[in-house]
């Protein structure tokens, strides 16, 4: 597609639309003006020409008028036929909004030294949406895409490097669902909030196999089954008075005596990461999964419960303390007469816990 140039009418490949090339947007863009005047991005390769740089010159806002005195007197041309709108091929599925967005390493092999990624939307429903795209920095909110995807497609959104992934950190998505040209049932307005763990960018084994890419991605759901994605909160009173109850606790429990080092073989150390206990997380909520660790969590304890002595080290990470303080309620409530201290903090820092089977 190297061939096209400003002026050229064009439609796009992988959607329905086009428009005339404007100007070109880095090494594989172009800015399309489609039929409303609007400046749409697009890939090269995701373009085809349908017409030379004299189409549609005078629709464009840009365009100067002709001369009225020095312009030829010509036959009328006959209107190009325009390309057939796509018809929407509809699912019983999609009657239902599943909304995802996804993250791509560029060099998947650089992950670690910090490739560049690319973002897509995904609309996995029947419905056409207008939505917005936006991260957080101090109190505000920034716009870093909008528009109207058609339904049942995915779209490129952004290309960004690892110098942007501190601007990720808080993202929100906001949309309206609708159809055209047909009856359909109404959907509420949409926004829905995520806290991204920009560290996972830098981890190979984050991004994994998916419905929706050949290769491994990060997937986020935005929308499941008509339900917007929440994220799980605990109160800042609540993670407060937990930490000031285990500080008193912890001062006051039994200290043991080491007089010298030694390594000890027994102690079992268990990752209660979900990454390491599930291949893939898709379709699973942040309620979900914290219930899938603490099952854990109960299996663990269930299968060393007669080995008296036995230490048990429980990898939770420091995250948001959620975990944390959720084994530690299990601890203080169902095993009250089992022994736990934070584990070492030159081996874990502040992401484990240990546990002593009484």
């Amino acid at each position: 597609m190297s061939n096209i140039k400003v002026g050229d009418k064009v439609r796009f490949l992988n959607s329905t639309g086009g428009g005339v090339v404007r100007s070109f947007k880095g090494k594989d863009q172009v800015l399309v003006e489609d039929e409303d005047g609007f400046e749409v991005p697009a890939l090269i390769r995701e373009c085809v020409v349908v017409g030379d740089s004299e189409m549609q010159v005078h629709s464009s806002r840009r365009s100067p008028l002709p001369s009225v005195a020095q312009a030829p007197v010509t036959q009328p041309k006959k209107p190009e036929p325009q390309p057939e709108m796509e018809k929407v091929t509809e699912t019983a599925e999609g009657e239902r909004l599943n909304i995802y967005l996804a993250y791509l390493p560029i060099e998947p092999a650089k992950v670690m030294q910090g490739s560049g990624y690319e973002t897509y939307f995904i609309n996995d429903s029947n419905y056409y949406l207008f939505f917005n795209y936006m991260n957080r920095q101090n109190n505000s909110w920034i716009s870093r895409y909008n528009g109207i995807v058609e339904p049942n497609t995915q779209i490129f959104l952004e290309e960004f490097g690892k110098e942007g992934l501190n601007d990720l950190e808080r993202i929100c998505v906001q949309l309206i669902a609708f159809k055209k040209d047909k009856p359909y049932s109404l959907k509420n307005a949409i926004s829905v909030e995520l806290h991204l763990d920009t560290v996972k960018f830098y981890k190979q084994h984050c991004f994994m196999e998916n419905d929706f890419f050949d290769e491994d991605a990060m997937v986020y759901p935005i929308v499941r089954q008509d339900i917007p994605e929440k994220e799980l909160l605990i109160s800042a009173a609540e993670l407060q008075q937990a930490m000031q109850q285990k500080v008193h606790e912890d001062r006051r429990a039994p200290q043991t005596i080491v007089k010298k080092k030694a390594t000890d073989s027994s102690i079992l150390e268990v990752d209660l990461h979900i990454t390491e206990l599930l291949d893939n997380t898709n379709g699973l909520s942040n309620a979900d999964m914290l219930n899938y660790q603490l099952e854990k969590f109960h299996e663990v304890l269930a299968k060393y419960a007669a080995n008296k002595g036995q230490k048990i080290v429980f990898i939770h990470g420091k995250g948001d303390g959620v975990l944390r303080k959720a084994i530690e309620k299990e601890l203080k409530t169902r095993y009250k007469q089992y022994y736990y201290q934070d584990a070492s903090f030159r081996e874990y820092g502040f992401g484990a816990t240990m546990v002593t089977i009484k």
